[in-house]
């Protein structure tokens, strides 16, 4: 286990509108206030775009990931991540949520693009005095957060 301590810092408190894209306008509203790591909450509605639910086999070294397409019809949502700079200093999310409509539900790792239905609400809670950030592991390509 590696971890690195931090302190509370600013909360944000956020309307998204009908086709706003995740994480894309969440990753600019961080450059814009200069968060550099947060923890992420989201519920709302998506629709269009795609999850990671899942490697197709277990092998770590080759990891080949499994998508669900989401289409235009919207999905109630609830999801969780955490915000740290990549290393060229950009702002990365890593965001899993939970998406269902009727009886159907999917699980997974919301992909760059997925857009809002209607509204989204979120919370970013601001984490100070860490230098963590997303380094690109060599082997399986994923960005691994470096407490």
């Amino acid at each position: 286990m590696l971890f690195a301590e931090g302190k509370p810092g600013r909360v944000f408190v956020i309307r998204l509108e009908d086709g706003d894209l995740l994480p894309d306008c969440l990753e600019e509203f961080a450059a814009e206030k200069n968060i550099r790591v947060g923890l992420i909450h989201f519920v709302g509605g998506l629709s269009n775009g795609r999850l990671v639910t899942g490697p197709e086999s277990a092998s770590v070294d080759n990891i080949k990931p499994e998508y669900k397409e989401i289409d235009g019809r919207p999905r109630e949502t609830l999801s969780l991540g955490v915000i740290a700079p990549g290393e060229d200093g950009k702002p990365r999310a890593h965001i899993h949520g939970a998406l269902g409509r009727r009886d159907e539900a999917a699980v997974g790792c919301l992909r760059p693009g997925i857009k809002v239905w209607l509204m989204g609400e979120m919370i970013i809670q601001e984490i100070t005095g860490t230098e963590s950030k997303r380094v690109l592991n060599r082997v399986n390509k994923l960005g691994y957060l470096e407490p």
